[in-house]
């Protein structure tokens, strides 16, 4: 398993997102600060929360220039129907293959049924991880107020250095 670290480059995954096909999660936040949510699955009512959290944040996350893309073992048709009940807005990939990804990430995976706990990396506009949250349960993920005061306090210190 691989932990990613500040300063890791976040790995080349390539996920299906519901009503788009394959993509490149380095490739759709390419160039912008992103954040990559990796969640239970539909089911779970905090994902929903912090996914309802992050639509809702859409416009302070895009004046600061940050993307966001979340993904799970959820099948396609689950992924729409999350996406259409929710109404988001940003890129969510269906079916990711949990082993594959925890290996690439470090994500935790529960092993009976199959799913990827909930993990969060905030990435820099060059495709490095800035920080990562790993759950190995329900609770314990990333924030969209703490990510935008954390992009914010990234930028600040920039302009003051």
């Amino acid at each position: 398993m691989t932990w990613l670290n500040a300063g890791s480059p976040f790995p080349d995954l390539t996920v299906d997102v519901a009503g788009r096909g394959r993509v490149s999660v380095r490739e759709e936040l390419a160039g912008d600060y992103g954040v990559v949510l990796i969640y239970r699955g539909s089911w779970c009512p905090y994902c929903n929360a912090q996914l309802r959290a992050f639509e809702r944040a859409r416009d302070t996350l895009a004046e600061l220039g940050v993307k966001v893309i979340a993904l799970s073992v959820d099948d396609e048709a689950t992924t729409k129907a999350l996406v259409a009940k929710l109404r988001l807005t940003f890129p969510v990939a269906h079916g990711a293959d949990a082993d594959a990804v925890s290996r690439a990430t470090g994500a935790f995976v529960n092993a009976d049924p199959p799913y990827l706990q909930s993990t969060g990396f905030v990435l820099d506009p060059s495709g490095e991880v800035v920080v990562s949250v790993y759950s190995s349960g329900a609770i314990g993920r990333l924030l969209p107020e703490d990510v935008a005061g954390l992009i914010r306090y990234i930028r600040q210190s920039a302009a003051d250095a």
